[in-house]
């Protein structure tokens, strides 16, 4: 049986904590799989404000940072995809993760514009594909019809209970969903029919994507390499 298999690693943004250092373990995955595929997944202004050690006193909006734009514009497009992950990531000052959780239409389609006109800024339209995942796959069913009216062709979500509830089977609409199954340590590598893996850049989160865990995907990838059909997002559906 053939395994489709993507990974995607969430919060890649200008962040010195959870930045685009975590590329480094990509290219070390690419020199043992010169065809793997990484999604990579950015908030457009990632802004923290909750925990003292990573908030930032400002959003970190990426047309701001031309050393970070311009290294995304360089990702080798044979192993790399760009994606949207929300504009803050979170409600500041409430929040750091919730910020399409209970969103209208009107509210979820405002920020999404909002999303389009910093990358457009940041000479970036043509190296993000119209994929989007909510910051921690929390999502209203009304948002997911904003992004679907946006024109995001895919949606990285959740199977989970809590967020399926959130979801309303709104995402069960249109084939253009695709779920997660593994997110070291919380649920662990194994093999699907279509394994979706998912990492994160911030290096204070427990599934960041760090040497020991580059080094544990390595193994079990070559461990299952004769099965594997590498994939971005949109091959996943």
């Amino acid at each position: 049986m053939q395994n489709l298999v993507n990974i995607s690693i969430d919060d890649v943004s200008p962040h010195p904590k959870s930045s685009i250092k975590v590329v480094d373990r990509c290219f070390e995955l690419i020199k043992v799989f010169p065809d793997i595929k990484f999604s990579l997944f950015v908030p457009i202004s990632y802004w923290r404000t909750q925990r003292v050690a990573v908030a930032t006193k400002e959003p970190l909006q990426i047309n701001l940072f031309p050393d970070f734009c311009n290294f995304l514009r360089n990702l080798p497009d044979k192993n790399f995809e760009v994606c949207y992950h929300g504009f803050y990531h979170g409600i500041p000052g409430h929040n750091d993760n919730d910020e399409f959780q209970n969103m209208n239409f009107n509210e979820a389609k405002e920020r999404f514009d909002a999303m389009f006109e910093v990358v457009k800024l940041a000479n970036l339209e043509n190296k993000f594909k119209k994929i989007f995942r909510p910051p921690a796959w929390r999502m209203s069913s009304e948002a997911i019809k904003a992004a679907r009216s946006a024109g995001f062709n895919v949606l990285a979500l959740s199977p989970d209970k809590y967020a399926k509830l959130i979801y309303k089977e709104e995402d069960t609409k249109k084939a253009d969903v695709v779920y997660y199954n593994c997110a070291p340590p919380f649920k662990h590598l194994s093999m699907y029919e279509k394994t979706e893996i998912v990492y994160h850049a911030c290096e204070w989160d427990n599934n960041f994507l760090c040497k020991q865990k580059s080094e544990s995907l390595i193994q079990f990838l070559k461990k299952n390499r004769q099965s594997i059909e590498f994939r971005f997002l949109a091959g996943m559906i």
